[in-house]
């Protein structure tokens, strides 16, 4: 991202630097543009898994946003990395299709936790799509602290293993 340029788009897309302004305004126009494509597909990847248990839905999940992950690395590198010129802030419209992919995770949720309260699922659906996230960029990226790529899935099941024990659900092993 950071060397990306206007005139590689421009180059890349067979038309000049400035029918690339012109149809986008800026250079944050054309990631935004890219962004939305991508929070779309991604989401309609993630309402392709089954729901009928909600345990394996959660499983579900998880293993389609890694494989989403690994086929689209760099879009979504765009989408969760890409800061605005001049610090103006996220447009709403992508961070509500963000929440909304998030959101997938509620149903199951709910199902698993009948009693919780929607403020307290909303956070969990939240807190366990930032922790797969983040397994699951480090390990794509190899970092220095990062689970190795071969590993992933198995490490990805394991923690929802966990963090389904610690709320009282049993987990799929």
């Amino acid at each position: 991202m950071k060397s990306l340029k206007v005139r590689d788009v421009a180059e890349a897309a067979g038309c000049s630097v400035g029918s690339v302004y012109n149809e986008f305004g800026d250079f944050d126009g054309v990631i935004l543009t890219v962004n939305r494509e991508t929070v779309r597909a991604l989401t309609a990847r993630l309402r392709g898994v089954p729901g009928q248990d909600p345990v394996r839905q959660l499983y579900g999940l998880a293993e389609t946003y890694l494989e989403f992950f690994a086929e689209h690395a760099n879009l979504l590198r765009s989408l969760f990395e890409h800061r605005m010129e001049d610090d103006r802030p996220y447009p709403d419209d992508i961070l509500q299709m963000v929440m909304d992919a998030f959101a997938l995770m509620h149903p199951p949720l709910v199902r698993l936790l009948p009693d919780a309260d929607d403020v307290k699922i909303a956070l969990l659906s939240r807190t366990l799509f930032s922790a797969v996230h983040g397994i699951i960029s480090l390990g794509l990226e190899e970092r220095m602290v990062a689970v190795p790529p071969q590993m992933l899935r198995q490490q990805v099941d394991q923690f929802i293993d966990v963090h389904l024990a610690g709320l009282g659900i049993l987990p799929l092993r």
